[in-house]
């Protein structure tokens, strides 16, 4: 679904966050989408991103906005710019955001974006069988607490 950019600042439903930097949206509970977590809190030196558990309102709310709601989120969002971005586009944006050598991910783009998110949805459909759940959502270091952007507010 193509919504212009920042729609959801008009979406009563979503609560109004601070949305001048880019913000990864990941399953909490999911041990694949939190070790991505942690690995963007690593490798991200510029500390461009800020990231937020979807099991949040403001989370949940985002995934609503989008058309992805459910309590099984198979896609990590990545908004900028007042634009979401999922499955591979998403991740490869992210991945680039972090800089050399992880921006070297933007070749993926070279295979086309069915067969891209094809595998994405694959993986995200097995995820939790294949690397676990958390029973508790993601918290973060309190180091990295600056990072997160809790109910709406950082």
């Amino acid at each position: 679904m193509a919504l212009p950019p920042f729609s959801y600042r008009h979406d009563r439903a979503v609560p109004p966050f601070p949305d001048d930097k880019p913000i990864i949206v990941f399953d909490g509970h999911c041990v694949l989408c939190s070790g991505w977590a942690n690995f963007v809190l690593r490798h991200d030196r510029r500390r461009a991103y800020r990231l937020l558990a979807a099991q949040s309102p403001l989370g949940e709310a985002l995934y609503a906005h989008y058309g992805l709601a459910g309590a099984d989120y198979q896609s990590n969002l990545l908004v900028q710019g007042g634009s979401v971005f999922i499955k591979t586009e998403g991740s490869i944006r992210m991945a680039q955001g972090l800089g050399w050598p992880w921006r070297a991910a933007a070749l993926l783009r070279v295979v086309p974006l069915a067969w891209r998110d094809r595998l994405y949805d694959w993986v995200a459909h097995n995820r939790i069988r294949w690397f676990g759940r958390s029973e508790a959502c993601y918290l973060p270091a309190a180091e990295d607490a600056d990072r997160f952007i809790f109910g709406g507010q950082l």
